[in-house]
């Protein structure tokens, strides 16, 4: 009988042995790892109840007699998990964690993510670094037109980007001609700067043989359309004159080119006759007027 008894008995300490073992690994108060979303334990119960008065709120520091948020390794009242700088509860809500302390979604990415230069918000998403800073990839665009860049990229001025044609509209060299920006090969002259096809006598518009070229108020002219604009082309053969001209009829002539409109021989400048703003030898006039 005795021998009965005591393998009940052991039978019986066993069996409390392995009660004890069981529950006290439940009831260990043992965090779970940090999660985007915090478990929360239900605090009904004898057992949870012993379980909970283990645990203290990671917040207040008092024990936890209801239920438990267990997160970022901690347990804490579901009242007292809240968002570090909003305080809003997070409850069963994503999370986002920082330092060791959680945020909610809006406070993280308005604190800690990159604001995009052109907006101000949060990128949560792809993101553009350039002239050192962040970009939403739509917003990195050109500053006075708006459009995305292409294969040409951008250039900047001040800290702002510029797509190729604004940039070179707004602050690029113009052609003393046609004052469009130059991007290309320029004839530098007169304090100016000149695409290569707009450097041409202002009057014709031709190209200057030899490179020679004539200058008024800042203006490329041909030897011609220069003398014809200071009125010294002469008006008998229409060249410039270089040298010494007679001056009659309110025109310039070449000497030998100031001659009679009938008999064409040379005129003296005091021996003519005029006639329909037209030069005669004496002989002439009198032959055709008298």
């Amino acid at each position: 009988m005795a021998s009965f008894a005591t393998n009940d008995l052991d039978d019986l300490m066993a069996s409390l042995s392995d009660f004890k073992m069981n529950n006290g690994g439940q009831s260990s108060g043992e965090s779970q790892k940090p999660s985007k979303e915090p478990s929360v334990q239900p605090g009904s119960g004898h057992k949870n109840q012993l379980d909970s008065a283990k645990n203290h709120c990671a917040a207040c520091k008092k024990p936890i007699a209801g239920q438990v948020v267990t997160a970022l390794g901690k347990a804490w009242h579901p009242e007292h998990f809240t968002c570090k700088h909003c305080n809003q509860e997070l409850g069963t809500k994503s999370f986002f964690e920082q330092d060791g302390e959680p945020y909610c979604e809006t406070d993280y990415h308005n604190i800690f993510s990159p604001h995009c230069a052109y907006c101000n918000e949060p990128i949560l998403d792809k993101c553009v670094m350039a002239l050192d800073k962040s970009w939403h990839p739509d917003h990195f665009c050109c500053t006075k037109c708006g459009e995305q860049f292409d294969e040409e990229g951008f250039h900047v001025k001040d800290g702002k980007p510029y797509c190729q044609e604004d940039y070179f509209d707004l602050f690029g060299v113009k052609c003393g001609g046609c004052k469009r920006p130059i991007t290309e090969n320029y004839v530098s002259a007169l304090d100016n700067q000149w695409h290569s096809q707009c450097f041409v006598c202002k009057e014709c518009k031709q190209p200057f043989n030899g490179g020679s070229f004539y200058n008024i108020d800042g203006q490329p002219y041909c030897e011609i359309h220069y003398h014809a604009k200071q009125g010294s082309l002469c008006a008998g053969c229409n060249m410039p004159i270089s040298g010494r001209c007679v001056t009659a009829l309110s025109r310039k002539f070449h000497p030998e080119h100031f001659v009679c409109s009938f008999c064409l021989k040379q005129l003296n400048k005091g021996s003519f006759k005029e006639q329909n703003d037209k030069a005669y030898c004496q002989p002439c006039f009198e032959k055709l007027f008298e």
